[in-house]
Order: structure tokens, then sequence, then C-alpha cells
């Protein structure tokens, strides 16, 4: 019987010691961390991310800032709201809510944000630190992987670790974190993709896999060896007359078929994703107390 990995439960967990840890910095006379989100246009899920984020930084006592802008604006003017927050000292983390208009390039954003206020984790040198085992704001999602491996105590070094999708935001990530030497991690990596011939051969040989690539319940049961551990970061929405807001989450692994099999299963919803949120805080209150780069 595998045991469910309540993210959820780990998250309102993790948001209660970072809650305590922003009383205890007002408390010594010092100010609430400070995250700014830019949001470019009306794009629907973008707006719920970011209400998403907004409404964690209000739980938690987070200054928040909301910057809005008109999906007509430049990429010249973007590009200077951003270098704005990379100059104000009140302000320590900035997040840019992708995707943006097709006439922005997102990497010339992502590279024009400070690498001390990236607290996404996308900008080149924070890419770079991480891979070279530095300290580094690491990529929300897999952070959250691994403090839910962390707090169930699962076992990785030694272990085969299969990475299925190469996104820059998850999976490479991924693949580099979890071979690092660190108590989550230590692992061999396998990382796979669309182009990989025989990908439910190799998911077999897995003792975790984590499965990010985008394709709703993608991963059965023939991908899966007896006791693996299973991490699910896909999440989809699909069409679903029967529930009242005519769709459905769906994540990357079919869980009525791969779940029997599993030591442990993240579920979808209420696995990875509150894990998210929750690890954008946490580098935000990074942010705030110098941790990974002094403040000047």
């Amino acid at each position: 019987m595998s045991q469910i990995i309540d993210g959820k439960f780990v998250s309102e967990t993790m948001k209660a010691s970072i809650a305590k840890e922003v009383q205890d910095l007002i408390a010594t006379g010092q100010r609430a961390p400070h995250l700014v989100a830019i949001l470019v246009g009306n794009n629907g899920a973008s707006e719920t991310y970011v209400a998403n984020k907004v409404k964690s930084c209000e739980e938690l006592g987070f200054t928040s800032t909301l910057l809005r802008f008109d999906p007509s604006i430049t990429e010249t003017d973007l590009l200077a709201a951003v270098q704005g927050v990379n100059d104000n000292p009140d302000m320590d983390g900035l997040i840019v809510q992708l995707p943006l208009p097709d006439h922005i390039n997102p990497d010339k954003v992502m590279e024009t944000i400070h690498p001390s206020k990236d607290v996404d984790g996308f900008h080149p040198i924070n890419i770079g630190r991480m891979a070279k085992g530095l300290p580094a704001y690491i990529s929300a999602t897999p952070q959250g992987v691994l403090d839910l491996l962390a707090y169930y105590n699962i076992q990785t070094a030694g272990k085969h670790c299969v990475v299925v999708g190469r996104s820059q935001i998850v999976g490479l990530p991924m693949s580099i974190l979890m071979q690092r030497n660190h108590p989550q991690g230590n692992c061999t990596v396998t990382l796979t993709h669309s182009r990989t011939p025989n990908l439910e051969e190799i998911c077999a040989q897995g003792d975790i896999v984590i499965a990010a690539l985008g394709k709703p319940e993608f991963i059965k049961a023939a991908h899966i060896k007896e006791g693996a551990v299973v991490i699910d970061v896909g999440l989809t929405r699909v069409e679903d007359a029967s529930k009242k807001s005519g769709f459905a989450l769906k994540g990357d692994v079919d869980f009525a078929d791969v779940a029997p099999k599993c030591s442990y299963i993240t579920p979808v919803p209420k696995g990875v994703g509150p894990m998210t949120i929750v690890s954008l805080m946490k580098n935000t209150l990074l942010a705030a107390k110098g941790t990974i780069y002094p403040k000047n």
C-alpha cells in the first residue's frame, strides 16, 4: 500500500515556521520581507498564480507589491520596470509572471533581474551556482520536491532517479539537484524527454521517478517498478463535465493505475503544487535576510 505524500500538510507546516521567523524579524526592529510581482496582460492562469502568491504573502506577514502592465508595454519599458525593482533596497524579491507577450524576450527579462532578487531561481547565475553546489536560489518547484523528500525521510543516496521532462524550470534543475552530494541527492540520474527511446523501459528502472512533462496521466503502471517513489509535478486542466467548474486537474501520472505499485506517491492536486508557493516564500525570506547574497 503506497503512502500519500501530502504536500498541502507539509506546506502549511513550513508556512507556520516562515511566519514565526517573520514575526521574529519584526520584533527585532527589522522590516518584513518584500516580494514584488510583475504581471503583464490578463492571462487567466497567470492572474490566479499571482493572486495565490499575494495571498500567501498576506498570510505570512510579508509585504507584497503587484505591478501590472498592459500587454502592449514595450520590452524596453518592462526592462526599465525590472531595473527599478533592482535599484530599490526595500524590495527583496522579484518575480515576473510567465508567459509574456510574444514581442518580449523572456530570457532577456530574466537576465535583467538582479541575481540577489531572483527568488524564482531562473537567472543564469543562480542556475550556475546551483549546478556548482554553491548557495543559490533554487527554482520553487524543484525546491518543493526536495522539501517533500526531506519531510518524509525518503532515502535518495545510491538510488536511481529518473526525471521525465527537461524543462529549464523543473526537469533540468531537478536532474542536477538529485545527483549532487546532499542529503536529498546522491542519486544516479537519468534525464529523459520526448525524444528518449524506450521511455517505459527506462522509467521502470527508477527507484525514484519524477514526472514533469506536462502530459496528463502519461505515466502508467508499466512505467513504474514495485516499491518506487513517484513524484508527480504535472498539473493540467482537463475537461470534466461532472465537475462544477467544467474541468479537473490532472497530473502526469495515472494515479489510480500507478499508486498500488509505489512506496510513496504525490497526488494531484495537493501534492507538489502547494510546495511551489511556499518555496518561493522561503527564497524571499532568504533574500530579506541576505543569506544567499549579503545585503550592501
